[in-house]
């Protein structure tokens, strides 16, 4: 999502807030996985787990986000122009995009037809296999 420049990115910190209780996402070839999921939550739980002891020796968040996952949720606020919101609507909605970024893509376009319904009435979104694509009109 951060790559698209012609947009204005507010992130949450990992270097001043305390993740120490940290939510993360969990892909559902893991999750489905009885063994990939108890490696999964395991290593999330020893993240945590020394995350908040290198805390508790003094070392800042700033440093101690060096043994956060990939996974660890963050909050971003995207702000652009509706040309460029089509723009990433198409490109992240796509079956060649990556799984996690089609769903966001699709919760995008839903929150953006509820507000500016005819600038996205040419999309289509696929539950089934989580994709969007344009209407042939």
């Amino acid at each position: 999502m951060v790559r698209h420049r012609l947009c204005s990115y507010t992130q949450q910190s990992q270097r001043y807030v305390d993740e120490s209780n940290f939510n993360y996402i969990e892909p559902g070839a893991i999750r489905n996985n009885p063994k990939a999921h108890s490696l999964f939550t395991k290593f999330m739980d020893n993240a945590k787990r020394i995350y908040s002891e290198l805390q508790r020796v003094g070392i800042k968040n700033e440093d101690a986000r060096f043994v956060l996952p990939n996974a660890v949720e963050s909050q971003i606020v995207v702000t652009t122009d509706l040309r460029e919101w089509r723009h990433i609507i198409e490109l992240r909605g796509s079956p060649n995009a990556q799984w996690e970024i089609r769903n966001v893509a699709i919760e995008i376009l839903k929150i953006l037809r509820k507000h500016a319904p005819t600038v996205f009435e040419d999309f289509e979104i696929d539950e089934e296999i989580t994709t969007i694509k344009r209407k042939k009109l």
